[in-house]
């Protein structure tokens, strides 16, 4: 990766022999690696058996996960935060796992529509919820810093399944409590 990042700097017109470049390209190769992290990542591995049995079957909550990911078209990043909600249906996860799966897709090149939906059927998947809600919203620098070039743009994706599709009260309730 390191080569293909050296021929980068030189189709850009850069001297990759220059001081201030020596080590970018394996400093680029190093970053993007930890960026992409997520296509290694193991959804077992990542939740280790935190899963515990629980009476409890009320709204469950974790609200604004910073996230970062890299946009599939352009290779730029997007950053927001992501709010997931789920209905146990006797079991609920560790409070930790939410955020680390929410990082686990968006350490991938993404698009934030596919990756609600990851994380939305991913929460459902583990836990077996009732219904699961996730809202994604982000700022994409691939339409602040070219194209469109609209610095105040901001996108939001939603995610409802189970009684969150189905019961609207349950989806108001769930969109009331992010808001505040």
């Amino acid at each position: 990766m390191e080569q293909e990042y050296r021929a980068i700097l030189q189709a850009v017109g850069e001297d990759p022999e220059r001081e201030g470049l020596l080590r970018t390209p394996h400093r680029a190769a190093k970053a993007m690696q930890f960026l992409t992290q997520g296509y290694h990542q193991n959804l077992d591995e990542l939740v280790n058996d935190a899963v515990f049995t629980t009476t409890n079957n009320e709204m469950v909550i974790v609200r604004d996960i910073e996230l970062y990911s890299l946009c599939e078209h352009h290779l730029l990043p997007f950053i927001g935060r992501a709010h997931v909600a789920y209905l146990p249906n006797g079991k609920v996860i560790g409070l930790s796992k939410i955020p680390r799966i929410v990082d686990m897709f968006a350490r991938r090149l993404q698009i934030q529509e596919k990756l609600t939906q990851q994380i939305g059927n991913c929460i459902l998947e583990v836990t077996g919820a009732t219904g699961v809600g996730v809202v994604v919203e982000a700022k994409h620098l691939c339409a602040m810093m070219r194209g469109v070039q609209k610095q105040n743009s901001s996108m939001t994706t939603s995610m409802m399944l189970g009684r969150f599709r189905d019961d609207p009260r349950t989806r108001q309730e769930f969109l009331t409590l992010i808001k505040n």
